[in-house]
């Protein structure tokens, strides 16, 4: 236990996506941890790491052995792709430097950490990189990013333009790269992986949020258990979770009380964090998810959780850590509320396509009530009393809430602001 309380004190309190210091001292404190539990086992690292004042660089790093500990034990070959989308990542692209506070170097790093995670092992890896129509050329910034590294061979830069022709395929209703939000890139990145053989895909968000030296503990229900649908879960209790809460207003209380409602057959099954960008489809699922996609936004998620119900595909969900990227996020350049409004409707647009158990007469009030990001704004920074003491539990529950009760609240908000 001394080995470990040394090597606890080692780790850092804070982890910055920016720093490229705190993505290099993750390495060799996880490598200690891979030391200590060949020897000791992982019980007491388990301990430590769920410990509420647990350094998070060392939580983090748990996370890492958890992984690294499963890679190490494949021994068949396996073909991975990782795939995911750039729209205003210009930024995030490059480093940090005085004049680009947010660069997080996020491809190189991607690069660095599927090396760690699979060196050694029979896994082989890709990474694609989509531009979704950025109109900051991310896709040309990633291509010279990746070019001078050694590594650049195992990286894919595509672009949604490319993939927009086609008359037939999953991107048939695309005319132009305007028409997605982030779902199409993700496609069509899924699209060439499948295409180019891969055995399972994983997707991910552009920035460091995940560490995707992680990726074992995705493929570790999938060939241990041969599960073909693998979710990332930050809400799990074991899970590390930095996330800037304080971005939404109360009203958020009412938002996901609504979210809940309309996408009932999934968020009563325990899928508590249906956005979270990690998450493992092998192949065949995947095929057969995107083959008539519901959506092409920022709700994709919801829209494949959606087809694996409809589909009875048997699913898992896995515990991770995941620090988030605030500062360029997409909720903050393109609006908090524009993202909601995308959220809200493509689930009630998937749920219904997708043949899912949902509560129609809140899908309704959806469809009457909310006609734009604005809408939304009235709301965020108001909570109605019956869901003053509603806890997360109790979100999607009509008892706590009827979607009648909603809808006389929007329009006494809407009423409000008109008086105003």
């Amino acid at each position: 236990m001394t080995d470990l309380t040394a090597i606890i004190a080692q780790a850092k309190s804070k982890f910055d996506l920016t720093d490229p210091a705190d993505q290099q001292t993750l390495y060799p404190l996880a490598e200690a941890l891979l030391a200590f539990t060949t020897a000791n086992g992982t019980e007491a690292m388990e301990t430590a790491a769920q410990t509420a004042d647990a350094p998070l660089e060392f939580k983090i790093a748990a996370k890492l052995v958890h992984s690294r500990r499963f890679m190490e034990r494949v021994d068949r070959p396996l073909n991975l792709a990782v795939v995911f989308a750039m729209w205003g990542e210009q930024n995030r692209l490059r480093p940090r430097s005085a004049d680009n506070p947010n660069g997080e170097d996020l491809l190189r790093i991607k690069v660095e950490q599927l090396t760690w995670a699979t060196q050694n092992t029979p896994v082989e890896w890709t990474l694609y990189a989509v531009d979704d129509g950025c109109p900051y050329d991310s896709g040309r910034i990633a291509k010279e990013m990746i070019q001078p590294h050694p590594a650049k061979d195992k990286v894919k830069v595509l672009f949604l333009a490319d993939g927009i022709s086609a008359k037939t395929g999953p991107l048939r209703e695309l005319n132009s790269v305007n028409d997605s939000r982030k779902g199409g890139a993700i496609i069509y990145g899924c699209q060439q992986a499948i295409e180019d053989g891969a055995d399972a895909v994983i997707y991910t968000d552009a920035d460091n949020s995940v560490h995707l030296g992680q990726i074992g503990l995705l493929l570790q229900p999938y060939v241990d258990d041969q599960k073909r649908v693998v979710l990332g879960n930050r809400k799990h209790p074991q899970a590390v979770l930095v996330k800037q809460e304080s971005r939404w207003g109360i009203g958020i209380k009412l938002l996901r009380h609504m979210q809940r409602m309309i996408g009932r057959a999934i968020f009563s099954e325990g899928i508590r964090d249906s956005q979270a960008a990690f998450k493992l489809y092998d192949r065949h699922v995947l095929q057969k998810i995107i083959e008539t996609p519901s959506v092409f936004d920022f709700s994709f998620d919801t829209d494949w959780i959606a087809a694996v119900l409809a589909m009875e595909e048997p699913y898992v969900t896995v515990p991770f850590a995941f620090v988030d990227s605030f500062a360029e996020s997409a909720s903050i350049v393109q609006g908090p509320m524009t993202t909601w409004e995308t959220l809200l409707k493509g689930l009630a647009t998937a749920v219904r396509k997708r043949g899912i158990s949902h509560n129609e007469a809140m899908a309704r009030v959806l469809d009457e009530e909310i006609h734009s990001s604005e809408d939304l704004d009235l709301l965020i920074n108001h909570l109605p009393p019956a869901l003053e003491q509603a806890t997360d539990q109790d979100f999607g529950d009509p008892a706590v809430m009827s979607p009648e009760a909603v809808q006389e609240w929007i329009q006494f908000r809407k009423a409000e602001a008109f008086k105003g």
